[in-house]
């Protein structure tokens, strides 16, 4: 089981999105633990104030470093051996799906939702082990980005999808797009669904859906395409592509 603790300064934002689905499945059979622990219950201050004004001036409030150190120090404990604290920020790392994957191996995540103008940096320095981003963009804080990480680390630990092959297909999991799908009816409005995919020839449909894969990839995020390592048959699709491209242009 995984465990995932959220220091946030708004616990009530993470009760719908947590009860429905597969995060509610997840959490139902005993594969994740979720919780929401409010940052204010670790304040020093008789008044369970956390932020303060920035030295040097500036605009807004910074997140104190004791509340924040206290809550850490008391999550961590001894209980895990793989364990990180996660900062969200658009200052770390884009999240993509290698982070996803190699964050769905450990037993233990704290993730630390900044607010206001952020947290003092001594909190950067000594107790945040990981800082990640979900886009070049600013929100108004780590709530939201907090629910996109653990959802997409959680469909990854075993047992939580149901079809544990159809997760390791998904789009970025192969690190292509993924095909087109279709479902019945078979004919909709005129539109027919693709015939190969009613052969019944396995084969045939494999190669189908890899050059799709490949031309959403192509055509979409190129990008992709750069640092993946292709096997001959996926440069020769790819070949295709690039000629069927051209003669469509010319």
């Amino acid at each position: 089981m995984m465990v995932i603790d959220v220091l946030t300064l708004f616990p009530e934002m993470f009760k719908g999105p947590f009860e429905y689905s597969i995060i509610k499945k997840a959490r139902d059979k005993g594969l994740v633990e979720i919780n929401l622990v409010n940052i204010r219950d670790f304040s020093t201050d008789k008044h369970k104030k956390v932020d303060d004004y920035p030295y040097g001036g500036g605009p807004g409030m910074v997140l104190k470093p004791e509340p924040l150190f206290n809550a850490v120090e008391h999550l961590k404990g001894n209980k895990f051996i793989k364990q990180k604290t996660i900062f969200m920020t658009p200052q770390g790392k884009l999240l993509n799906q290698d982070i996803v994957r190699e964050l769905s191996k450990l037993e233990h995540i704290i993730i630390v939702c900044g607010h206001y103008e952020g947290v003092d940096e001594r909190v950067r320095q000594c107790i945040i082990d990981e800082e990640i981003s979900i886009g070049d963009y600013v929100l108004t804080g780590g709530e939201l980005p907090a629910m996109v990480l653990i959802d997409a680390v959680a469909r990854m630990i075993p047992g939580v999808v149901g079809h544990k092959e159809g997760v390791y297909e998904e789009s970025f999991i192969t690190g292509l797009l993924e095909y087109p799908q279709y479902t019945r009816p078979r004919n909709f409005r005129g539109m027919e669904v693709p015939e190969v995919l009613l052969s019944g020839d396995h084969k045939k449909i494999r190669e189908w859906r890899l050059k799709q894969a490949l031309k959403r990839t192509y055509e979409r995020r190129p990008d992709l395409l750069e640092d993946r390592k292709l096997r001959d048959e996926e440069v020769k699709i790819l070949g295709t592509l690039k000629n069927e491209g051209r003669s469509a242009r010319s």
